[in-house]
């Protein structure tokens, strides 16, 4: 095959960052399906609690990022910080199922399990000082390759958890198990990820914390990342209305949906690196615009889906749409702040938590509005939007 699976194996930061991303992910596969289950139905919150608690949890762990992110530049290393991140994340899970409460649940969500959440960013901040020094197009095709391991990590494990604890009378267990991907995730950076030497890597320009908040929301990086969190947003929107419109509109089932969610698991895992080598030959706004591009088109097909073989006849065009759409906003968002890692990476959270923010509103707006197929087109018209913010303020640039 190509250079990209020799250069990741032999390099030994690239191989073990691969490996504890896929246990990252298998953390938040096993419990995030089943979150809001143990959080209403076992421990009691409210709606309305749970709701709070979810939103404020991702503020947490977009600060955090940008913090973490700002101190490791300053240090020159990243290991420290996904040590301790770890950590939190080994108590976080282990707590709620340990001591299942809803104090518990709420420390946990709120601020043990955000500070857990920025691991996520860190990792590509460790992998991107690792390949600093690589050609641009093999840069491009690591992230792709890191990036599918989470999705990997969701192909089976969210259905093989439900499988295991269908005869259970509690969905508790889904965080020991996150917790025992913590564990491993722990084990691979402490032991086997090779330490780094902070002089070298080190951001030669300190940051303060403030200033570091200041430079992620400066106008030139805020409009771009807004831009690609309303492409972004397009995602969440499809996450909460396919099982809708599935069981409605296309007279589906709820197996349907399990089924068409592992469907696309499994090829955005396949073109996730498949966007990794077109990168090779086009910039990261090329590829993003024409990934975005796809999966408009899917969205807009979703909302006049009126049979279930019309959804899964679907499975395809949004397979390559979201692979596109989860993998090349991590080296763009990453080029905004390029000369550091780690508050550049921290971008990665701050666009999943606008896209998540922007999705719920045009959730809101299009159901309130319309029916769920209707909100899929004002899902696609929102990523419209961000593809015309995006073209205007770097397509033409990239051109020239």
């Amino acid at each position: 095959m190509s250079r990209f699976f020799p250069d990741v194996f032999r390099d030994p930061t690239i191989r073990v960052s691969m490996f504890a991303i896929f246990a990252f992910g298998i953390a938040g596969a096993a419990t995030s399906p089943y979150q809001s289950v143990v959080g209403i139905r076992e421990l009691g919150l409210s709606n309305g609690l749970y709701s709070v608690l979810i939103f404020s949890a991702a503020a947490v762990n977009v600060i955090v990022s940008i913090l973490l992110g700002n101190l490791a530049d300053r240090l020159g290393e990243y290991r420290t910080m996904m040590v301790a991140a770890a950590v939190f994340g080994v108590i976080g899970y282990g707590s709620i199922y340990i001591l299942p409460a809803q104090a518990t649940f709420i420390i946990s969500a709120l601020l043990l399990l955000p500070i857990y959440g920025s691991l996520n960013s860190l990792l590509f901040a460790n992998v991107r000082a690792a390949t600093r020094h690589m050609p641009r197009n093999e840069v491009t095709t690591v992230n792709s390759g890191v990036r599918a391991m989470i999705s990997l990590s969701w192909v089976l494990v969210p259905g093989v958890t439900g499988i295991l604890l269908s005869r259970s009378t509690s969905m508790l267990p889904a965080y020991l198990f996150a917790g025992i991907a913590c564990v491993v995730c722990l084990v691979l950076i402490a032991a086997y990820l090779p330490r780094q030497r902070g002089t070298d890597h080190a951001a030669t320009h300190h940051l303060s914390y403030l200033a570091a908040l200041g430079e992620v929301v400066s106008p030139p990086v805020l409009i771009r990342v807004v831009a690609v969190a309303l492409i972004s947003s397009t995602l969440h929107v499809n996450g909460a209305i396919l099982p809708l419109i599935v069981t409605d509109a296309a007279h589906g089932t709820v197996a349907d949906v399990g089924i068409l969610v592992g469907i696309v698991a499994f090829l955005e895992v396949v073109f996730i690196v498949v966007w990794g080598r077109a990168q090779r030959v086009m910039s990261n706004v090329t590829a993003l615009a024409i990934g975005t591009s796809i999966y408009i088109v899917y969205l807009v097909l979703l909302g006049l889906a009126s049979q279930a073989w019309h959804v899964y006849a679907l499975t395809v065009i949004s397979g390559i749409g979201a692979a596109a759409l989860i993998s090349i906003p991590i080296t763009y968002l990453q080029d905004l702040i390029a000369e550091r890692p780690g508050l550049g990476s921290a971008l990665i959270s701050v666009n999943i938590f606008l896209g998540a923010g922007l999705s719920a509103l045009l959730f809101a707006i299009g159901t309130g509005l319309s029916s769920y197929s209707g909100t899929a087109l004002i899902g696609a018209a929102a990523g419209i939007v961000g593809l015309g913010l995006l073209l205007f303020f770097d397509g033409r640039k990239r051109r020239r």
